[in-house]
């Protein structure tokens, strides 16, 4: 299979930063994935997804209104600076077995290393949405983003 020298350069960023061999100790050896990586502007941050399931127990669902007043409630509150909300369909497998299929929400947060504060605050949203909507999880992803503003 041939790949595109655009394709190799974006294989190459994504095992190094992925596999935690870093920009520096790559660019060291003359590849000019990790060359291409350290000249890219912005700071390494956090960044945090939400997957808010909508579907209740009782066979209702979480309404927009009542997750945007959640929203302005919890998530503003605990990040004023932003985040991003997206909506979509989801699936997943519940405790009993059973396939779920439900509308979700998704929220993404940024956040520099130095916040403190933030996973109490994340931790917190989540443990509030289950609580307030009866839900078994709202799954949380972390990952280090390059962000520049």
């Amino acid at each position: 299979m041939a790949f595109s020298r655009r394709t190799a350069l974006a294989l190459a960023v994504t095992a190094a930063v992925g596999l935690g061999g870093g920009v520096s100790a790559s660019a060291a050896t003359g590849n000019p994935a990790s060359a291409a990586a350290q000249t890219s502007s912005g700071d390494l941050w956090k960044r945090t997804e939400l997957y808010f399931g909508t579907g209740k127990p009782d066979g209702t669902a979480v309404t927009p209104e009542e997750f945007e007043r959640f929203s302005e409630k919890e998530i503003t509150a605990a990040f004023p600076d932003g985040f991003t909300e997206l909506t979509g369909k989801g699936q997943y497998k519940g405790a009993s077995g059973e396939i779920v299929r439900e509308q979700s929400y998704l929220v993404v947060v940024l956040y520099p290393f130095t916040d403190r504060t933030a996973n109490g605050e994340i931790e917190a949203i989540r443990t509030d949405y289950k609580r307030l909507f009866e839900q078994e999880s709202v799954l949380r992803t972390d990952t280090v983003q390059q962000v520049s503003f």
